[in-house]
């Protein structure tokens, strides 16, 4: 990041500016002034709302009551896109149970309308879903994520006629149970998987990174359950605190599945026998 950049932005005597780690999708830096610490995210090459659906999520927390980072600023330097956010010093480790309090409050907050989608699209590193509203999960799931998710693999030859053939077989399945579970459009943290929560020096709980949508949460429970950092404390505090519908288990294994393809998409064949393994768990 050059100075030219730098100075661009919307801060005042900017002491230091440091690279962290941002995931795969974004460049991320600790940005500190004279007077604050700030976290600064960088999509090159792309315009100011690559980040709005995120802001827009963050900002739902912050009506809710979910503690989050708090949106600075964005816009867009060098033909590049920022997100400045208030920055959450983590920790260390604090109490599931009260992680699972969250999550538990972010998915009671329900859409008005009983509709399932978002304002605005889902924007990623490497394939975009349409959040536009609709009338049922089934149809924002499987037709929206899984579908394009499928189209994606066949077109960058990560799958093959005969994985297309069990894929279908595979929604066959998901479209009926999801026909039979009532479904209903709860605030979504979109992305739940164990980086994206962190207790600060207090032990509260706090969330980041939303990829918002309105839809059933057994979605980010699924998304939980892929690559762990979350106990058998927060599962048992959650359902205490919001039960979860008779035949949750298997359905999370729906999100589970989308998740991996989704990795399967952006890092290759090291997740193609895990994504075989879901497929094969729904189908049996």
């Amino acid at each position: 990041m050059n100075q030219s950049w730098q100075e661009q932005l919307p801060l005042n005597n900017i002491k230091s500016i440091s690279p962290v780690s941002g995931g795969d999708v974004n460049d991320a830096y600790i940005v500190e002034t004279d007077n604050d610490t700030y976290f600064l995210l960088v999509q090159k090459n792309r315009e100011a709302d690559f980040y709005a659906a995120e802001i827009a999520g963050l900002k739902k927390f912050e009506e809710a009551g979910i503690k989050a980072p708090i949106v600075e600023g964005n816009g867009q330097i060098d033909n590049d896109a920022y997100l400045l956010l208030s920055y959450l010093q983590e920790a260390g480790r604090g109490d599931q149970r009260d992680l699972a309090k969250l999550v538990a409050k972010m998915h009671s907050q329900q859409q008005s309308d009983g509709k399932f989608g978002f304002e605005m699209p889902h924007e990623g590193g490497d394939i975009s879903f349409d959040n536009s509203w609709c009338d049922t999960w089934q149809e924002l799931f499987v037709e929206r994520r899984l579908v394009p998710l499928q189209e994606a693999l066949v077109d960058k030859g990560l799958w093959i006629e005969d994985d297309v053939d069990t894929f279908n077989q595979v929604k066959d399945v998901i479209n009926k149970a999801l026909k039979e579970h009532n479904s209903k459009p709860s605030l979504l943290h979109g992305d739940m998987w164990g980086g994206n929560h962190m207790f600060l020096a207090d032990g509260e709980p706090a969330l980041f990174d939303p990829a918002p949508l309105y839809g059933d949460r057994e979605f980010d429970m699924g998304i939980t359950t892929v690559f762990g950092g979350f106990n058998q404390a927060f599962y048992e505090e959650y359902n205490k605190q919001f039960p979860l519908a008779k035949g949750a288990e298997f359905r999370m294994e729906f999100y589970k599945l989308y998740i991996l393809m989704i990795h399967l998409l952006k890092f290759g064949g090291m997740y193609a026998t895990s994504v075989d393994r879901s497929m094969a768990k729904i189908l049996n």
